[in-house]
């Protein structure tokens, strides 16, 4: 496996303009790097303009550079999915041509077993209406792309919002992996306070819910996909009656946005993989930063510290050493 220690490996994607898949892996526990490039093509060392003329055979691709053991490749193939239209083999959205067709390419044999078993579960499971034509290749030669192109939704974040919002990747991706047949499924495995709070920010009875009072070591996961977001070592009693923590477990999991009901300006917390509502971020906590991220207990699921290792949360034991 390449890399730059046994403990980091590589994962490369193509999925139409390199622009927009960045993010959806940028900052996340174990990621190392996110660079954006060019693969698969007969030239070396290609220019922007030179893969545009559609005569380099490269793909628009981004390179990641991950821990295994932090942060799985089949996660990473999970949010690949997410950002592609998978049967579209002339393009992607907006981008039209050869180089924004969409492709996994594997750097090891265990690699290539999970993606073919990825897209395979894909098919099957009839999200998509047509074939996946993504294909599963061999990488090859990664080509980093100019600077002016390396993580452009921080350097130009205003052009990067309105070209992704135009190019029609974010409603294709709600109309896909939002449906009405997985918010029922959702709803079936969900108390209805639980759904109420995680899909639609509905309240919850300060005093009156599981973890307020909670002192127990372990970590809280959330309670629609499992991730990993907060652990009790960072939990703080905050008079609020509901579960208050001076961090997460890793920022990258968490993301904020205005909350602007009832005429007031809040900032809203929610799970960045299932898009869950967690509570909302305060600045009235006890370290130095003030940080207070207040979040209701149906939000979350509590795993005490001597279940870590048999729920394959053993690399959090270390918090509490």
């Amino acid at each position: 496996m390449n890399g730059n220690s046994p403990k980091e490996q590589l994962a490369t994607f193509a999925g139409g303009c390199f622009w927009c898949m960045v993010k959806p892996f940028d900052e996340l526990p174990g990621i190392i790097s996110v660079l954006s490039g060019y693969t698969g093509g007969h030239t070396n060392h290609p220019t922007y303009e030179e893969v545009g003329t559609e005569t380099t055979g490269h793909l628009e691709a981004v390179q990641i550079t991950y821990q295994e053991d932090i942060f799985s490749y089949q996660r990473l193939l999970d949010i690949y999915w997410q950002q592609i239209n998978p049967v579209d083999d002339a393009g992607q959205f907006m981008d039209r041509g050869y180089s924004y067709r969409t492709a996994i390419f594997v750097h090891s044999e265990e690699q290539r077993e999970q993606a073919e078993a990825s897209r395979k579960a894909l098919q099957t499971s009839r999200r998509f209406k047509g074939r996946i034509v993504t294909e599963i290749l061999p990488a090859g030669p990664f080509y980093p792309a100019e600077e002016v192109h390396q993580h452009y939704y921080k350097t130009h974040p205003f052009d990067y919002k309105m070209y992704r919002k135009s190019s029609g990747r974010d409603d294709f991706a709600e109309k896909h992996w939002n449906t009405k047949e997985d918010l029922k499924r959702l709803r079936e495995r969900l108390t209805d306070l639980q759904y109420e709070v995680t899909r639609n920010r509905g309240d919850e009875p300060p005093y009156q819910n599981e973890y307020w009072d909670n002192d127990r070591d372990g970590i809280y996961v959330d309670v629609v996909d499992g991730t990993p977001l907060f652990s009790s070592r960072d939990k703080f009693d905050s008079g609020s009656g509901w579960p208050g923590f001076t961090k997460p477990i890793a920022e990258g999991l968490i993301t904020k946005e205005a909350d602007l009901r009832n005429g007031q300006v809040l900032t809203a917390l929610n799970s960045r993989f299932s898009h869950s509502h967690l509570g909302h971020l305060f600045y009235d906590g006890p370290e130095a930063e003030k940080l207070h991220y207040r979040v209701k207990s149906a939000s979350l699921r509590f795993i005490p510290r001597e279940d870590l290792k048999r729920s394959g949360l053993e690399r959090y034991l270390n918090l509490f050493d």
